[in-house]
């Protein structure tokens, strides 16, 4: 009796040791779940930061922005720049001019006086250098005419880029005259010229048009300066000809943050904005 009784006690405690165990391994394996939806939420909002830093959010008439919703972007495939890369200004840059502080603004674009048969450059003179934009007259009349006509009137001259993007996208906003992302011409145009969605649908050397959502264009654009997936809603309207050193130079100083995503290090001023034309090849 009394071996029986013992080997009924060592079976029930082995028994209660294997059950403690598997109550173990399922507590570790909620305690893993539970980490792995946060990591997600935090991969998926990270995501939305990189959409947000082209998208110009509120349906104000001039263009202008407030805080937009983040939505995630696409996988990034490209091998593109590494968040701030350094914390110095760009050496081939000179110190940038006093911005100017009037407001101009306008109820609609004017002509600019577009012909056919000719190709149309904006070039662009920082305090960094000349960065020379062909535009697509052909692919996006309205917003090539508009941005066009704005140069003309001396919109962008003595403006700062205000936005500068290092991970997951790779860009520089300017456009703006107040610097923080809410300026406005005081009007809007339609989208022009969409890409195809895919893998790297905003190319290096790419000028499109940021935006609050669609048909909100204004005054704001991005220079690509590394390959770039985005959501096919920013309106194409040119390509960088020359100078797209001067915007990776930029880029490699990072952010006044240390981020990915925030105000250029090197503060970067358009100083005039002048429209070249010349018979089309």
């Amino acid at each position: 009796m009394t071996s029986n009784k013992r080997a009924k006690d060592l079976a029930r405690a082995k028994a209660d040791r294997q059950a403690d165990r598997r109550a173990n391994r399922a507590k570790r394996q909620r305690v893993i779940n539970r980490v792995v939806a946060v990591v997600a939420v935090v991969v998926i909002a990270a995501g939305g930061v990189t959409w947000w830093a082209l998208s110009k959010s509120g349906g104000s008439s001039d263009g202008g922005d407030s805080t937009p919703t983040p939505q995630p972007t696409p996988t990034q495939t490209s091998d593109g720049p590494t968040p701030s890369p350094t914390t110095q200004p760009d050496p081939a840059c000179t110190e940038a001019p006093a911005v100017r502080t009037d407001d101009k603004s306008f109820t609609e674009p004017g002509d600019a006086g577009i012909k056919p048969k000719t190709t149309y450059s904006l070039v662009l003179a920082t305090n960094c250098g000349d960065v020379t934009i062909e535009t697509f007259a052909d692919k996006a009349p309205q917003t090539v005419n508009s941005m066009l006509f704005l140069a003309q009137q001396g919109y962008f001259d003595l403006t700062k880029c205000h936005r500068l993007t290092t991970s997951g996208i790779f860009v520089l906003q300017c456009g703006d005259p107040k610097a923080v992302g809410s300026g406005g011409p005081g009007y809007q145009i339609p989208d022009e010229n969409l890409p195809v969605a895919g893998t790297n649908d905003y190319p290096k050397g790419t000028v499109a048009m940021a935006n609050s959502g669609p048909n909100t264009n204004g005054s704001q654009f991005f220079i690509v300066y590394a390959d770039t997936t985005l959501p096919p809603g920013y309106t194409i309207w040119g390509k960088v000809t020359s100078g797209l050193d001067v915007v990776e130079g930029i880029a490699q100083a990072g952010t006044e943050n240390g981020m990915g995503d925030g105000a250029p290090l090197q503060t970067t001023v358009i100083e005039t904005a002048k429209v070249k034309s010349a018979p089309a090849a």
